[in-house]
Protein backbone atom coordinates (compact mmCIF):
# COMPACT_ATOMS: atom_id res chain seq x y z
CA UNK A 1 0.00 0.00 0.00
CA UNK A 2 1.18 3.75 -0.43
CA UNK A 3 2.16 6.00 1.75
CA UNK A 4 0.47 9.78 1.01
CA UNK A 5 2.07 12.88 3.03
CA UNK A 6 -0.77 15.07 4.32
CA UNK A 7 0.21 18.65 4.09
CA UNK A 8 -2.21 21.89 4.72
CA UNK A 9 -1.24 25.47 5.44
CA UNK A 10 -4.36 25.44 7.73
CA UNK A 11 -2.73 23.86 10.34
CA UNK A 12 1.28 24.50 12.14
CA UNK A 13 3.93 23.39 9.81
CA UNK A 14 6.06 20.49 11.02
CA UNK A 15 8.65 21.77 13.42
CA UNK A 16 10.66 18.52 13.19
CA UNK A 17 11.53 15.59 11.23
CA UNK A 18 7.64 14.79 10.48
CA UNK A 19 4.88 14.98 8.42
CA UNK A 20 1.64 16.46 9.81
CA UNK A 21 -0.25 13.32 8.90
CA UNK A 22 0.51 10.19 6.70
CA UNK A 23 -2.52 8.12 4.76
CA UNK A 24 -2.02 4.47 3.81
CA UNK A 25 -5.24 3.48 2.15
CA UNK A 26 -8.10 4.69 4.30
CA UNK A 27 -6.10 5.26 7.54
CA UNK A 28 -4.75 8.45 8.37
CA UNK A 29 -2.54 8.84 11.24
CA UNK A 30 -2.34 12.85 12.52
CA UNK A 31 0.82 13.81 14.03
CA UNK A 32 0.50 15.42 17.64
CA UNK A 33 -0.60 19.05 17.35
CA UNK A 34 0.04 21.68 20.02
CA UNK A 35 -1.88 25.56 20.52
CA UNK A 36 0.22 26.81 17.59
CA UNK A 37 -1.75 29.50 15.38
CA UNK A 38 -0.66 28.26 11.66
CA UNK A 39 -0.47 31.80 10.08
CA UNK A 40 2.25 32.98 12.86
CA UNK A 41 3.69 29.23 14.55
CA UNK A 42 3.49 31.25 17.61
CA UNK A 43 1.36 29.71 20.88
CA UNK A 44 -2.61 30.79 20.96
CA UNK A 45 -2.63 33.68 23.17
CA UNK A 46 -5.99 33.41 25.91
CA UNK A 47 -7.06 30.73 28.39
CA UNK A 48 -6.37 26.95 28.36
CA UNK A 49 -9.91 26.96 26.61
CA UNK A 50 -8.22 28.69 23.76
CA UNK A 51 -5.72 26.10 24.21
CA UNK A 52 -7.84 23.12 23.33
CA UNK A 53 -9.84 24.26 21.01
CA UNK A 54 -6.94 25.57 19.05
CA UNK A 55 -4.98 21.91 18.92
CA UNK A 56 -9.01 20.39 18.03
CA UNK A 57 -9.39 23.15 15.13
CA UNK A 58 -5.73 22.18 13.89
CA UNK A 59 -6.58 18.35 13.68
CA UNK A 60 -9.60 19.41 12.12
CA UNK A 61 -7.70 20.93 9.01
CA UNK A 62 -5.51 18.07 8.87
CA UNK A 63 -8.25 15.91 8.55
CA UNK A 64 -10.20 18.22 6.40
CA UNK A 65 -6.99 18.20 4.20
CA UNK A 66 -6.38 14.17 4.43
CA UNK A 67 -10.03 13.93 2.96
CA UNK A 68 -11.94 13.62 6.27
CA UNK A 69 -13.08 15.49 9.42
CA UNK A 70 -13.34 15.09 12.97
CA UNK A 71 -16.26 12.47 12.96
CA UNK A 72 -13.53 10.39 11.30
CA UNK A 73 -11.38 9.70 14.48
CA UNK A 74 -11.15 6.40 15.58
CA UNK A 75 -8.47 7.22 18.62
CA UNK A 76 -7.85 10.19 19.89
CA UNK A 77 -4.77 10.23 22.66
CA UNK A 78 -4.79 13.67 24.61
CA UNK A 79 -1.71 14.97 26.56
CA UNK A 80 -1.69 17.38 29.74
CA UNK A 81 0.59 19.13 31.98
CA UNK A 82 -2.20 19.27 33.99
CA UNK A 83 -4.90 16.67 34.26
CA UNK A 84 -6.75 19.23 35.88
CA UNK A 85 -7.71 20.53 32.81
CA UNK A 86 -9.76 17.00 31.88
CA UNK A 87 -12.56 18.18 32.39
CA UNK A 88 -12.53 21.30 30.26
CA UNK A 89 -10.82 19.17 27.70
CA UNK A 90 -14.44 16.54 27.92
CA UNK A 91 -16.38 19.98 27.39
CA UNK A 92 -14.77 21.38 24.78
CA UNK A 93 -14.62 17.86 23.18
CA UNK A 94 -18.43 17.88 23.51
CA UNK A 95 -18.62 21.08 20.77
CA UNK A 96 -16.19 19.07 18.04
CA UNK A 97 -17.43 15.57 18.13
CA UNK A 98 -20.85 13.92 18.67
CA UNK A 99 -21.71 10.10 19.29
CA UNK A 100 -20.34 7.59 18.75
CA UNK A 101 -17.33 9.29 20.19
CA UNK A 102 -13.80 7.73 19.25
CA UNK A 103 -11.54 6.09 21.92
CA UNK A 104 -9.74 8.13 23.49
CA UNK A 105 -6.79 8.20 26.06
CA UNK A 106 -5.73 11.29 28.47
CA UNK A 107 -1.87 11.30 29.24
CA UNK A 108 -0.32 13.30 31.72
CA UNK A 109 3.41 14.71 30.89
CA UNK A 110 5.55 16.57 32.75
CA UNK A 111 6.03 19.09 29.57
CA UNK A 112 5.19 19.47 26.20
CA UNK A 113 7.27 21.23 22.72
CA UNK A 114 7.30 25.54 23.21
CA UNK A 115 5.51 24.96 26.66
CA UNK A 116 2.26 24.14 25.46
CA UNK A 117 -0.21 23.15 28.06
CA UNK A 118 -1.94 20.56 25.68
CA UNK A 119 -1.03 18.33 22.69
CA UNK A 120 -3.61 15.34 20.91
CA UNK A 121 -2.87 13.31 17.95
CA UNK A 122 -5.34 11.14 16.72
CA UNK A 123 -6.30 8.00 13.77
CA UNK A 124 -8.71 8.81 11.40
CA UNK A 125 -10.22 5.94 9.43
CA UNK A 126 -12.32 7.48 6.13
CA UNK A 127 -15.06 5.72 4.17
CA UNK A 128 -13.65 3.30 1.59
Amino acid sequence: MSREIIHTEKAPQAIGTYSQAVKIGTTVYLSGQIPLVPETMEMVEGDMEAQIRRVFDNLSAVAEAAGGSLADVAKLNIFLTDLGHFPLVNEVMASYFQQPYPARAAIGVASLPKGAAVEMDGVLELAG
